[in-house]
């Protein structure tokens, strides 16, 4: 979900860039200490998985994890996906500078409103917490496709066509991610529940 330099437009760049300042100042005053170790691990992972591209007819898709990193950390998913984009943009020239704004919110946007919406069903039966774990993972995706069609839509309407391609394919990809992130959290929930968020004391 990468948006290369010269594609979107002057405003949506700018809303783009100012939703990731806010995005990334709330998510560093929200970072408690304990919480910096895990958010360089989960950053890492970001990092790596959305390096591996698949060609999928004129588009490109790759793992992106942002609903276990947003499931996880909260707001301090902003400064994570920030960190890896800007990595992934100066080292592989993933992305761009100047789309980093945009690309970052595509991606923690739709991770701290997975956190938000599927944080509290975490502990509940174990049906409703597997459910919720596949839906987080499956949304993440799903949000995050929608806003990059936003995107190149509000930029040039001529890029509706390539915006619904775009989503169209990560409809793979939100099915992987789903049982990915059904995986990690009933793992993380055998050998580091303390990891999860609201866990009952």
């Amino acid at each position: 979900m990468h948006i290369a330099e010269g594609v979107l437009s002057g405003p949506v760049l700018a809303a783009g860039f100012a939703v990731t300042v806010v995005g990334v100042g709330i998510g560093l005053k929200k970072l408690d200490f304990e919480q910096i170790a895990e958010t360089g691990i989960l950053a890492a992972a970001f990092f790596v998985a959305s390096l591996v591209h698949v060609p999928i007819g004129p588009a490109n898709v790759h793992l992106i994890l942002n609903g276990i990193v947003g499931l996880l950390l909260g707001w301090a998913a902003f400064p994570a996906i920030a960190t890896a984009l800007l990595l992934q943009a100066v080292l592989f020239q993933f992305g761009g500078i100047t789309s980093l704004g945009v690309n970052t919110a595509i991606m923690a946007l739709p991770a701290i409103a997975c956190h938000y919406l599927f944080a509290p069903l975490l502990w509940k039966s174990p049906k409703v917490a597997a459910s919720a774990a596949f839906a987080c993972g499956f949304m993440a995706v799903l949000l995050g496709a929608i806003l990059l069609g936003g995107a190149l839509f509000l930029s040039d309407e001529n890029f509706l066509e390539v915006a619904t391609i775009a989503v169209s394919a990560h409809i793979p990809v939100m099915v992987i991610e789903g049982f990915i992130t059904l995986f990690c959290i009933g793992f993380l929930k055998k050998v580091r529940p303390e990891m999860l968020p609201g866990k009952p004391s």
